[in-house]
């Protein structure tokens, strides 16, 4: 397993935004394709967005497409996620996680998770 640590949350206005790191604990980080969740109070965890291991592949969720970017730096073991044009909807606990494949949706086939970073967009 890796060790993930997110950073970047906050408390945010509609149309702002934010930056979100994630930092794994690892000597092989290019053998982990890397996604963003986020989970609202109430409601499922859903995967927001995926990168695969080069990063060269990206996939996003319709509701974010177009207003969030997903990248990573494999020489300091780092991804990010760039969200603008936040959005009230977009608030939920924003958690990193890592996969060997590429692209999974579903929460279940991630080995490691992060503790979770809050994200709330004000409107």
């Amino acid at each position: 397993q890796v060790q993930l640590v997110e950073s970047g949350g906050g408390l945010v206005q509609a149309g702002d935004s934010l930056r979100l790191s994630c930092v794994a604990s690892t000597r092989t980080f290019t053998t982990y394709a890397m996604a963003w969740f986020r989970q609202a109070p109430g409601k499922e965890r859903e995967i927001v967005a995926a990168i695969s291991r080069s990063g060269g592949d990206t996939y996003y969720t319709d509701s974010v497409k177009g207003r969030f970017s997903f990248s990573r730096d494999n020489s300091k073991n780092t991804v990010y996620l760039q969200m603008n044009s936040l959005k009230p909807e977009d608030t939920a606990v924003y958690y990193c996680a890592a996969a060997y494949s590429f692209p999974v949706l579903t929460p279940s086939f991630y080995s490691s998770w992060g503790q979770g970073t809050q994200v709330t967009v004000s409107s």
